[in-house]
């Protein structure tokens, strides 16, 4: 379960991670009112479960109450990437000096989780880790040992991020683990010119297995605003759609990610991030191809796994029987790594499928998966 903005920030608060001043309301006339309490100025942000608002005019600066009531009546009922927009936050401007990004996932691959954070935050990190990689710092954390202020000082000093940053890594951490969170990201933490650290922006995606245990939201999973993410969800797929042109299917949402960076390395955009998890059954491979094929923008497909409890020739064997029963209309690229990876490669060779190949590398796959998604 994905969380809005105003829900992630209201998490952050409560845990003691210092965030500026907002409100929220589906209402324009509200928005005014808002801006006024805020003195003036405000930052109006459409509240939707997805990235790229800025780009898409989702986030404003307003100079008064009057722009504020005037902006928040253009953005609401916006579609971004399939969202619609039914409310706005509305946050004090910040007087910024620097911002960083941070983050935690879980790293299913590795079981654990890892602290991924940069001392160029506010932009896209997949732009930065595609044109700068050595900006990105990725550190494993062990779930039982924790994020201390040591293992924080570790990851702020890896990143390049400041001393700081240290008690906002610690308690971002709190957040993760209090929530039962497989993704808590705050991006821009910012450093103000007055020397405070600040969370302008944060995503927090729950773990919906822990639900029984997260009273506060609810028994039940809200359907997503996108109807393929809502169609993913139905099937139980954790999948996110982007506005990319690869497909990416992958096992282990830190392997995932990582398959996303490459892709955008190639000079291609991801166009869904989705996580099969452990298992890469026929029916889940059936699953997963048929909603990322169902995305029109997809232009390639590219299923990256490695194989660990789930053995790649059992993953193999999925991906076989799943071509089965879903018309492959986009060409699937297949690497295979770990566990019985030469048996799953063989499998597939005898297969021979006429739009499906294979790569024995992450960069090799990538590269191939982005020229056929160029090619079309």
């Amino acid at each position: 379960m994905d969380l809005y903005e105003h829900q992630a920030r209201r998490l952050f608060e409560e845990h003691g991670i210092p965030v500026p001043r907002a409100e929220v309301t589906d209402s324009p006339k509200e928005a005014r009112a808002i801006a006024r309490r805020l003195g003036g100025r405000a930052v109006v942000k459409a509240q939707v479960r997805t990235g790229g608002r800025g780009k898409a005019g989702g986030v404003k600066l307003a100079a008064d109450p009057a722009a504020a009531e005037l902006t928040a009546r253009q953005i609401l009922g916006m579609d971004i990437k399939g969202h619609r927009v039914d409310a706005v936050l509305l946050a004090e401007p910040v007087d910024i000096d620097t911002e960083y990004y941070v983050s935690y996932v879980l790293d299913r691959a590795a079981g654990g989780f890892l602290a991924i954070a940069s001392a160029e935050g506010g932009t896209d990190i997949e732009e930065v880790a595609a044109s700068r990689p050595e900006a990105v710092a990725r550190v494993p954390v062990d779930p039982a040992e924790g994020v201390t202020s040591a293992k924080a000082g570790q990851i702020a000093e890896a990143a390049g991020l400041p001393p700081g940053t240290v008690d906002t890594l610690v308690r971002l951490w709190q957040v993760l683990v209090a929530e039962d969170a497989l993704l808590v990201e705050v991006n821009p933490l910012v450093r103000t010119r007055q020397g405070r650290f600040l969370a302008l922006d944060g995503k927090v995606t729950l773990d919906d297995n822990a639900r029984f245990r997260q009273e506060r939201w609810g028994a039940g999973t809200p359907a997503p605003g996108d109807p393929l993410e809502a169609a993913a969800a139905a099937k139980g797929l954790n999948y996110v759609r982007l506005d990319g042109e690869v497909g990416v299917i992958g096992n282990g949402a830190g392997l995932v990610m990582s398959t996303l960076d490459v892709v955008a390395g190639c000079g291609a955009r991801p166009a869904n991030f989705l996580d099969i998890g452990g298992g890469a059954s026929a029916r889940v491979m059936a699953d997963g191809l048929s909603v990322v094929l169902a995305d029109p923008s997809v232009k390639s497909v590219l299923v990256n796994v490695f194989g660990g409890i789930t053995a790649c020739d059992a993953v193999a064997e999925g991906i076989v029987q799943a071509l089965e029963s879903v018309r492959l209309t986009k060409p699937l690229v297949v690497r295979l790594d770990g566990n019985n990876a030469a048996r799953g490669r063989a499998v597939l060779d005898r297969r021979a499928h006429p739009r499906v190949e294979q790569a024995t590398t992450m960069d090799g796959a990538a590269r191939r998966a982005a020229q056929l998604a160029t090619d079309a």
